[in-house]
């Protein structure tokens, strides 16, 4: 389990920065510019692709290490 650390990290991450977002919202600022935490977004997808590239590496080099032996 040990060895997953890091990808279920990395993915909790991705889906926390995914729920901040929506928590937080978006609103209109009186002189009509739009305020919002984008930058959360392509965070969110940043730390899941690398949890999700991460989990099946790391499942991947266990099944082979698994066959060798």
């Amino acid at each position: 389990m040990k060895k997953y650390l890091f990808s279920l990290l990395s993915l909790v991450l991705g889906m926390g920065f995914w729920i901040a977002y929506t928590i937080i919202g978006s609103k209109i600022a009186p002189d009509g510019t739009l305020v919002e935490s984008f930058y959360l977004i392509p965070m969110g997808y940043l730390f899941l692709a690398l949890g999700l590239v991460s989990l099946l590496l790391v499942f991947s080099v266990s099944l082979i290490r698994k066959r060798k032996s």
